[in-house]
């Protein structure tokens, strides 16, 4: 089965809470095949993603913070700001090409655009084939919008984006004592 990370957001922040009440009940009633739920907040402030509810309906018990979920959230708040701050430095041009990592850090760039700062967003991993009643509840019903992307491809641009992260520390361990 195909899996999918769809982002979802709105104009009103309550409609996040709101979605992630009705898509429980939808995958108890098996209208959608979903995995898990978060409600995450663009904290404007502290310039970090928050996870404010979670819901892994997989059965495995894991905590917002151990999931991947949790993992990607936690990618958006942290290496993706230092990803993004330095893509256009001469900091990492001798180690990594601006190209290579601005196609490593593109989802993170399009969940950003969805959930911009100060906003709250959904993000729902689930099987392909919820994408439509998903859409019609999400766009028809609450007149949100929706962002989907292939669940590997995330998964993989997170690997790569916590490359990137490792290879920059180094980087600046090594430049802080040379000098």
């Amino acid at each position: 089965m195909e899996k999918r990370v769809f982002i979802m957001t709105f104009d009103e922040d309550s409609k996040s809470y709101q979605a992630f009440s009705e898509l429980k009940g939808m995958h108890v009633k098996k209208k959608v095949n979903l995995e898990h739920l978060a409600v995450v907040k663009n904290e404007k402030e502290a310039e970090k993603f928050d996870v404010k509810d979670f819901l892994d309906l997989t059965g495995a018990d894991k905590t917002a913070r151990g999931s991947f979920i949790g993992l990607f959230v936690g990618i958006l708040g942290g290496p993706l700001g230092m990803l993004l701050g330095w893509m256009s430095g001469t900091f990492i041009g001798a180690r990594k090409d601006a190209r290579e990592i601005k196609d490593a850090v593109s989802v993170f760039e399009e969940t950003l655009s969805m959930i911009t700062p100060g906003k709250t967003g959904l993000i729902v991993i689930g099987a392909a084939e919820s994408r439509d009643p998903l859409r019609d509840y999400i766009e028809d019903e609450l007149g949100g919008r929706m962002l989907q992307l292939d669940l590997e491809l995330v998964m993989d641009q997170v690997e790569r984006a916590r490359e990137t992260e490792r290879e920059l520390r180094k980087e600046a361990r090594r430049k802080m004592f040379r000098e």
